[in-house]
């Protein structure tokens, strides 16, 4: 089974371990494409090293790195024409103009195809968006969808093929690990946040929360993003300055450590009329380091946290404050979720598990087993 995947996503070095995991069946024969680096904002993410056994890793240039939807890869024709694989996997959304070449070249070879969305709002596109996006849906094989109202968002425009709703990356639990501090431990307690720091992440409904939560704590945040200076000002004006932590951006790499040195992380995400909250990979990273999460019920969250944490309704800052003071005053629920969070991860969101269900779909698409959905 020859599989070729496009991906900028995999610049992120330790997304990658998904793709060994999904190289360790006997039979897949796994090429992916990334480009050198990708280009967010004003970040400019390089491709992370690492190791890639058992598959390839063949970086290709990119034209219009940095626009979302009119970025594309000009040799990615070639290399399809060269590896005549299977099945070509475009982890992109169908709107997208790197999806819709892929598509095209795939299928001119022969190949079957796929792509991915997290898109779990129901939005109409401009021309030629939409004809992109609908001739992606025409003409794919079928889709993997990172959340269940992405899928349902597909059903609802009128996508007929198979969907897995698989999210897009798991967790290497090896590396994503509890540390040897105490689920409990002298010092304050840590809160925090790590994403961009934009206004949907609810981060001026944390602020808020915190203004009357008790005791000795502190709040990191890791990131960068347009709210920074309003969140400065912000936390001045509340008296909390001294009390916060600024961080940016930290490596892939880093996370593990920084996320299981916190007492609990927060992710308050609120709903937009173009926007919710499509996963929240930080929240299962977390929880796999052994540290207990609060999350709003924005999108997909608490579909990720389960039983391994708390949910509150996103934009109250009052059940937020009430959330953190029930994690800071009440050890036995801290040691509780540190176990119940773990657990979940383990069971659902580890890369093996996430490489697995992605193979089988494949299989699924080439006609090897029933489809999934």
């Amino acid at each position: 089974m020859r599989i070729l995947m496009l991906s900028k996503a995999l610049v992120v070095g330790t997304y990658r371990s998904k793709l060994a995991a999904m190289a360790i069946a006997p039979d897949v024969d796994l090429t992916v494409v990334v480009p050198p680096y990708w280009r967010e904002g004003a970040q400019r993410l390089g491709l992370e090293p690492g190791e890639t056994p058992g598959y390839r890793l063949l970086v290709s240039p990119m034209v219009l790195n940095g626009s979302y939807h009119l970025h594309f890869y000009p040799w990615f024709g070639r290399l399809v024409r060269r590896l005549r694989p299977d099945l070509v996997h475009v982890d992109e959304e169908p709107y997208n103009l790197a999806t819709s070449l892929a598509l095209r070249s795939a299928q001119r070879n022969g190949a079957r195809t796929l792509f991915f969305t997290w898109q779990n709002l129901h939005r109409r596109y401009p021309i030629p968006f939409s004809w992109m996006e609908q001739y992606a849906y025409r003409t794919s094989d079928g889709a993997i969808a990172g959340n269940h109202a992405a899928a349902d968002v597909l059903r609802a425009k009128g996508f007929q093929r198979p969907i897995a709703v698989i999210p897009q990356f798991g967790v290497d639990p090896d590396i994503f690990r509890p540390s040897d501090r105490p689920a409990v431990s002298e010092g304050p307690y840590t809160i925090g946040f790590a994403g961009r720091l934009i206004e949907d992440k609810g981060l001026l409904v944390l602020l808020q929360a915190l203004r009357g939560l008790p005791g000795d704590w502190r709040l990191c945040l890791y990131g960068d993003g347009p709210l920074l200076p309003t969140l400065r000002t912000q936390a001045q004006q509340d008296g909390l300055s001294e009390r916060l932590e600024w961080h940016p951006r930290v490596p892939s790499s880093d996370m593990p450590a920084i996320l299981a040195g916190l007492d609990v992380l927060v992710l308050p995400s609120l709903t937009r009329p173009n926007w919710m909250e499509q996963f929240g990979r930080v929240l299962i990273e977390a929880m796999a380091c052994g540290t207990p999460v609060i999350g709003s019920d924005s999108g997909e969250i608490p579909h990720v946290i389960g039983e391994g944490g708390l949910v509150v309704p996103e934009g109250d800052a009052s059940a937020l404050s009430n959330a953190l003071r029930r994690l800071q005053e009440d050890a036995a629920l801290r040691r509780n979720l540190v176990e119940r969070g773990r657990r979940r991860v383990l069971e659902h969101y580890t890369q093996a598990r996430i490489a697995d269900e992605t193979i089988a779909f494949y299989r699924a698409t080439l006609g090897e087993a029933s489809p999934i959905r």
